[in-house]
């Protein structure tokens, strides 16, 4: 992790991340709760690092855009009923 990482990107959610992650790291001193504080480590690394739960773009589908702007002629045959 570099110090650009840290200081660049913040974001709605980095902020409410890094909240949370002080709330419930505060009160996990003050209930002496081990699962707590792990669960306030994991935020302040996803604070720290820039990522959610599914990494980076996890929840980013792909978009394939197979029309690369090429304009097909397309042939009609006319069908007549007897």
């Amino acid at each position: 992790m570099n110090l650009k990482t840290l200081l660049t990107g913040w974001h709605f959610m980095r902020f409410l991340r890094l909240f949370l992650s002080l709330m419930i790291g505060m009160q996990a001193i003050q209930a002496h709760d081990y699962f707590l504080g792990f669960l306030s480590i994991i935020l302040l690394f996803q604070v720290a690092t820039n990522v959610g739960c599914c990494g980076p773009s996890g929840c980013v589908t792909p978009t394939n855009n197979t029309n690369q702007g090429s304009i097909e002629d397309v042939e009609f045959e006319e069908i007549k009923n007897k």
